[in-house]
Order: C-alpha cells, then structure tokens, then sequence
C-alpha cells in the first residue's frame, strides 16, 4: 500500500514549505464556485458594528420584552439604521439545554470574564488563597454562554495569557491552578491559542520580605539634637525616594494594565475585567486623605521654620503624572468596553506583613486605589474574595439578558480611529441601560500585536460562529481504532481566490487552528500549524482551487464538535467553521456508517498534512480502497451530466447483499427529486468488521447550486438503517 508520502508526491502543484507549528496568537470559492466571490468582496467593504445593551429595572433585575422599535444608536452623533436586532437570554438558553445553539451563539452575545491575577502587588499567601475562590467562581457560577479567560500580570515579565477566552470550565480551572507556572520547555503539544492546560504543576514561590529600620532614640543634647535633625532631614529624603520609587511602579503596574486593554479592544462585547490584587497605595496618586493629621501638623512645622525643602508635595497633593498616567489606562478600558471589577484579596493573607507595593503601614489604601479603578470603569470593589460567586450575583443577574443591535458603516477607514457611540431607549420609569462608550475603526492587520491576533483566533474557536472571509469546508469521518478509541481525519479545504485577495507577498502564510469540544464544552484534543507556500508560477494554480490540509484527532466514544479556524497571515482574511460528530462505541459492534466520500482528482489542491508532532511518524492512511489511496473531497463540485464514483465506509454490517439508498437535500432541507446512487460492489477488505463500498452517483435533474447527498445502508442481518451525508455542489 502506498503512504500517504508517496501520494502527495504524485499529486502536489509545486514545491512548499512546511513551517513549524506556531508558538505565537491566530472559502473563498473555486472557479466552479464564482458566485461566492461576491460575497467576499463586499464583505472587505462594510463593517457590521455590533452594540450588546444591558437594560436594568428599578428593581435591579433585567427587563425583557424590549423589540427593535425601542432603541436608537447614534455614531458620532448621527443615527443609524439597526440592521439587526437579537435577544440572548440566558435564563431561556439554560431552559432549552441546547449544546448547539449555545456553541454557535455570536461572540458580542456572550458575556466575557477575564480573571487576571496581579502578581507584583500582591503577596504570595493572598494570590493562593485567591485562587481558591476564582475556581469556585468559574466552577459553579458562569452560564453555559459564558466565555473565561485566566491571564497574569507582573512588571517583570508584563501580561500573560495562561488560559484564552473559552467555555472549558475544567481548562480555566487548571489555568487558575498553575497561573502559568508549568515551564514552556515541559515536552508537552503547545496550544498556540491557550485553549489546553496541561495538568497542574504548582510551583513553590518565595515570599519576599521588606523591612525598614527605624531611627534610634538620641539624647536630648545640642550634638544629639543637631544629629537628630541630621538624620530626620536623611529620613525624610528616603521617604521621599522611597515614594518616587513606588509611583515608577506603580506607573510601571497602569502601562501592564492598559497593554491589556489594547489587546482586549478587538475582541467584540463586554469584558468583565475580574482584577484580583491588593492594590497600590492610593496616596502616592491622590495625596494624603484629611484624616492623616500628623502629616499635617508636622509640614506646618516645618513650613513655620523655613524648611521647606523638607515637604514632599506629591505626599501633600499626589503626584500628577502618576494620576495623568492612571487615568490614560483607565480610558483604555472604557474605550475597549472593558470593566474592571476589582477584588481586594488583602484579607485573605494567611500570616502577617505587608505585600509589595502595598504602601508602609497602611493596608487599606491599596483598598482605595482598587476602589478608584473599579469605579472609574463603572465596576464595583469586592472586599471579601472567599464569597466572590455571591457578590458577584447581582452583576450575573444584571447581565442575564443581553439586546444585541447591529447597524453597518461602508464608509470607515483602516485607521483604528475611536467613535462614540449613544443608545437611546424607551424604557418603563426608573430602568437604566448600560453599552459599550465606542468602538475602533478596523486597523490593517499587520499591525495588530500577537496577543491581539492570538485572542481574535481564539474568538473564533470558542464561539464557533461561521465567518467566511475565506471559504472553508470540512470533512470529518471517525474510523475505527480501538474499541474505545477513534482515529479521525479533518480534511479542511480552503478556497484560493480568498486566500490569495489582498496577498502582496511571494509567500503565502496560512494559520489552521483546530479544536474539538465535547458535550460539556470540554475542549479534548486539538490541531495547529502555520503553512508557508512559496507562491511564484503556482498563484494561479492556487487560486483555481486552493489548499487541502490533512489533519487528524483522536477521540474516545462521544458527541463533538469540531472547531476550524483558517487565516492568512498576511491580510488576517479568516474563515471559522465548525460541525458536529458523534464517535461511535465501536465495541458495542452496531452498525455504524461514514460520511460518503468522492475521491478528489489527483492536482486539483495544493496538499499539506499536520506535522506530527513526533517527527516523521505517520499513522495508517485511511482513506484507501483495494490498497489504493484517493484524496476525498469536503464538498465535491460535479457536472450535471457525469456520473462520480462515492466511497462508503461502514462498521459491523452483517454478511449478504446491502441496501444502499441515496437521497438528494436542497439548501432549505427539503428532500428533492433527482440525482441517482447506485451500488456497484462491496469490496474484500481482510479486516473484520470492516466494509468499503464502491457506488456511483449521477446528479441528473439537478440545476447548478448547493446540495446534500444522504446514504443510507440496510443492514441484511438485522434491518438496521444507518444513515450519514455530505455537501456538494453541482456547477
């Protein structure tokens, strides 16, 4: 039997180039599909603005009810026509219990959390015990909607995404577990997207300690009174360095925040910013509060006796550009549609002392500037962090039902340029809405930073939602491995004309993101590669067709779905698809059914396969038929008047002649009249329990456009019916 090596020899278009998987962030149609490109095309030109609104009774409940009638959106100003109008209510989705609908659901419908763990000013006690709460919180209070994120920050090493925005309560569960400990050389696959948590791995943390000496008592003497002057004029210069140095950073602490803030700004609906730290003294922003009298007291002292070099006026007044520099982050995050909801976890040190930053003696004013951070961003300040799923009840319950309105703008540049935004409602007396302030023109996507690009592709893994800048099709079929294991293929094909639109470079960069979840959300096994192909003389053959990736899952008996994601490096042109797949039990020996296939003719794709992990070690090549490999097609193109052959393969059937029944389904998916299956032979395969059938299928009677083939196969023995499918179109 040939490799699967051999085969892309015979059929590859020219040389490419394979680049390693990625360690950083992220159909359109062939000929016979022309009419797609169109829509591709005015896709680039209008950009769908999408407004989540919050709308709160007196009583501090949602208000439902509301239609499209009721709201008004001004951009700049100027009112706009709501394209569309959506209610999200998760009281509703919870009800249906609809796996489905809640995967496909729109990203601005969804509410986000990122927990993000402030690890400079906060002391070590306090972050593990916090973490004890942030898992009870993801664990039991989040919606099945709800997407979570787990990130650190430290002026050492700045913003880190542990765990991306995701439905995966377990993945978030052990990102808050580790908070990044495990080392990036473990020998362990690397999730480039931050979708898998390896097994927790707690690293031991030393706590450090600062002390400050204290000035010995003098004697009361004219030497001892000049040297205690000496000396309290040195103090008092240290106190002020040591104030100096506290501002840096925290200055430092306010660009980490707000580098955070710029990433999040792409990423579409509300960010509940759940911000767990002790905080920073708030006097070195602010200035001392009235009730610090014997700071008072002693600066008329020292005012009435000619010293005044010795007042501190940013401890007098706070330090103006530290308060400049705060409240520039602090506009990051209302621009971004971000809110910080700050939890004080100063309380729940275990021992005594004072952590980093906190300020000499004075705990609560790091409760002050958490205070000052969630406020400004229309936040609240949590103090008890142990109850933190039932403080944050209410912001739950305030959000449980999400308007979505959507108005389009054909007239914006790719300049990033902030515009703001006003929603007018009709509301009952006494309700409030809440919306984003703006949003942000596109921006090229070359200039996006890789944690920028990184969570705009893990958006669109855990939304699932389909985008289709670039046309992409799917193919899924679980093969049989084990009695409890299944070897499955992805066959993804991704259309050339899109990925080469708007491609200036000799060489073509393509991202694939795979990713499966099951029934829970719970992502179970995953995929990634970056593509480099040399273009040269072979743009056009491209372009006719496109790229067809092999890549491959392996998963035990259950109910997936299974998550593509595809973006050219270059222009950031993205398709998102995904589709469900049931993994049968094989061991229980009932029939089972795959998809039926049509095998592509050799030269049509340009041919990848994922790169192994292991090296070069590959795995069986399923798709064989008397020992000859084919190509299958995701969504086969056939002309009206030719017959195409169709592979079947099937599991556990009984001995004697199959049943095979092809049924023809229109876009709408009402079964129609034409097209023509036959059986022509149910071949000899050596391996028990095993079938691979060979039939035709004749699309006659079929005008030119998108279908669906449905097989079933009778079992003889028993009367079982199996049943699967695929797209194709007929040019």
């Amino acid at each position: 039997m040939r490799s699967f090596r051999q085969l892309l020899r015979r059929v590859l278009v020219f040389a490419l180039l394979v680049a390693a998987p990625a360690r950083s962030w992220a159909q359109a149609p062939a000929a016979s599909r022309a009419p797609a490109k169109d829509r591709f095309e005015e896709a680039s030109r209008v950009v769908a603005v999408e407004v989540p609104v919050n709308v709160i009774g007196r009583d501090g409940q949602s208000i439902r009810g509301l239609t499209a009638k009721d709201f008004e959106i001004y951009d700049e100003g100027k009112k706009q026509s709501i394209e569309s109008f959506e209610v999200v209510d998760l009281n509703v989705l919870a009800a249906e219990q609809s796996r489905t609908r809640v995967d496909l659901l729109n990203a601005p419908s969804r509410r986000h959390f990122l927990l993000l763990f402030d690890l400079s000013f906060s002391s070590v006690p306090s972050i593990l015990k916090a973490r004890l709460a942030a898992r009870d919180f993801v664990l039991h209070s989040l919606a099945p909607t709800d997407l979570a994120a787990v990130a650190t920050i430290s002026l050492e090493r700045g913003p880190r995404l542990v765990v991306t925005f995701t439905p995966d309560r377990a993945q978030l569960a052990r990102g808050i577990d580790t908070l990044g400990s495990k080392s990036d050389l473990a020998g362990e696959r690397y999730d480039p997207l931050r979708f898998v948590v390896d097994q927790a791995q707690v690293s031991a943390s030393e706590a450090s300690a600062n002390g400050q000496g204290q000035i010995p008592n003098l004697r009361d003497d004219k030497t001892g009174g000049a040297l205690s002057d000496y000396l309290a004029s040195l103090n008092a210069m240290g106190q002020k360095d040591q104030r100096m140095f506290d501002a840096s950073r925290v200055t430092a602490l306010s660009r980490t925040l707000g580098s955070v803030a710029k990433s999040l700004a792409s990423l579409k609906g509300r960010k509940q910013v759940i911000f767990f730290s002790e905080g920073f003294d708030s006097r070195l922003m602010l200035g001392r509060g009235a009730g610090q009298t014997d700071d008072a007291i002693q600066e008329a002292q020292e005012i009435a006796t000619g010293q005044t070099w010795m007042t501190d006026l940013d401890n007098r007044y706070g330090n103006t550009e530290l308060q400049n520099e705060i409240n520039r982050m602090l506009d990051l995050y209302r621009r971004a549609d971000c809110v910080i909801q700050a939890v004080d976890i100063g309380g729940l040190r275990t021992g005594g002392g004072i952590g980093p930053g906190i300020g000499q003696g004075n705990p609560g004013a790091g409760k002050e500037g958490l205070f000052y951070l969630a406020n400004e961003t229309g936040g609240e300040l949590f103090e008890d962090g142990n109850n933190l799923g039932q403080q944050l009840t209410t912001l739950l319950d305030r959000t449980s039902v999400t308007y979505l309105l959507t108005f389009q703008r054909s007239d914006l540049s790719e300049n990033g340029a902030y515009h703001r935004l006003r929603v007018k409602a009709t509301l009952p007396p006494g309700a409030r809405l809440s919306h984003r302030a703006g949003y942000y023109a596109p921006r090229p996507f070359g200039e996006l930073d890789p944690l920028e690009k990184n969570l705009l592709a893990a958006e669109g893994i855990a939304s699932a939602f389909p985008r289709r800048d670039l046309e992409v099709d799917l193919l899924v079929a679980p093969f049989r491995a084990a009695a409890d294991q299944a070897y499955v293929p992805v066959i993804i094909e991704i259309g050339g004309a899109g990925l080469l639109a708007g491609q200036t470079s000799d060489r073509l960069g393509v991202e694939i993101y795979a990713y499966v979840s099951d029934a829970q959300g719970q992502m179970r096994d995953f995929f990634t590669q970056q593509v480099g192909l040399a273009l040269g003389a072979g743009r056009e053959a491209i372009k006719k067709t496109g790229v067809k990736y092999y890549g491959h899952l392996s998963l035990p008996p259950g109910s997936y779905r299974v998550r593509v994601l595809v973006r050219n490096s270059e222009t950031g042109k993205t398709g998102v698809q995904s589709v469900p797949l049931e993994v049968p039990a094989y061991g229980s020996k009932e029939p089972e059914l795959l998809p039926p296939m049509f095998a592509e003719a050799p030269g049509s794709w340009v041919l990848v396969r994922q790169k192994d992990a292991d090296g070069d070690r590959s795995v069986v090549y399923p798709f064989t038929l008397k020992g000859e490999p084919y190509i299958p097609s995701a969504r086969p193109t056939l002309a009206s008047n030719h017959a195409a052959q169709v592979y079947l393969v099937g599991y556990n059937f009984g001995p004697g002649e199959l049943s095979v029944i092809g049924q023809v389904v229109d876009a709408e998916g009402k079964k129609i009249a034409g097209g023509n299956l036959t059986l022509v032979e149910r071949t000899a395969t050596g391996i028990p329990g095993l079938d691979k059938l060979v039939a035709t299928f004749s699309p006659s009677g079929l005008t030119a456009g998108g279908y669906t083939l449905s097989v079933e196969v009778t079992d003889p023995a028993t009367g079982t019916r199996e049943v699967n499918s695929l797209p194709f179109v007929v040019r």
